[in-house]
């Protein structure tokens, strides 16, 4: 398994050898540094590699976390589960200290793209929810945009609000995942990926990028 995280630049499109226009969207991936190998014969008991990505400042971090870096400090820390062994290179080279770039990845590769959708604040029911709101006649004067009854004495809940009922609320800051995204290009030099489509969060989300096979069954082509 090959992995990455980057940062989300803006969207563009690019032309294949066919001719045809495809949108994309530029991921700012320099090089991240392995933090931490894990495996199930050590003491954690499973196999992952951990990586950090940028530079923070040291008094802003804990001191569990500087002790754990060797004093440095990242960014962002994230972990991604592997299975060491086989023909992946990136598994086999996994050691504290190492790095990890742009490289790793080649153009027509397929991966899975995570991150946090864009935060919408507190929102109603209709936009939220995508609720119709009430008509827009017979005396209705202020009601378009309202969720409509929530409950009720005679109703479902026995006079009280049912839990989990859509009602108004924060947007946004979910974590999705976009799946089978093909790579349209990569630039080592200048740190950068395009992938095809869209993928969450605005500009300058921090994304974890990681491959799937290419046979994957229900594979789209972008």
């Amino acid at each position: 398994m090959k992995f990455i995280l980057a940062k989300k630049e803006s969207m563009t499109r690019i032309f294949g050898e066919d001719g045809r226009a495809r949108a994309g969207t530029i991921l700012v991936a320099n090089p991240i540094t392995v933090t931490a190998v894990k495996t199930k014969e050590g003491k954690d008991g499973y196999s992952a590699v951990q990586v950090g990505m940028g530079v923070r400042k040291v008094k802003n971090i804990s001191k569990s976390v500087l002790g754990h870096t060797k004093g440095k400090g990242y960014e962002a820390i994230r972990e991604f589960p592997v299975a060491f062994g086989g023909s992946d290179a990136i598994n086999n080279a996994a050691e504290v200290g190492g790095t990890i770039d742009a490289s790793t990845f080649a153009v027509g590769d397929m991966v899975s793209v995570s991150g946090l959708t864009k935060g919408k604040g507190f929102q109603g029911g209709v936009k939220r929810h995508g609720f119709h709101g009430g008509p827009r006649s017979h005396g209705q004067k202020h009601s378009e945009r309202e969720p409509g009854s929530i409950g009720g004495s005679g109703g479902r809940a026995g006079g009280r609000v049912a839990k989990g009922i859509r009602m108004a609320g924060r947007m946004g800051q979910d974590r999705v995942r976009v799946e089978n995204l093909k790579i349209l290009a990569v630039d080592v030099k200048a740190g950068k990926i395009i992938v095809s489509g869209a993928v969450p969060g605005a500009r300058g989300t921090l994304l974890e990028i990681v491959s799937v096979p290419t046979k994957k069954h229900g594979a789209i082509d972008k």
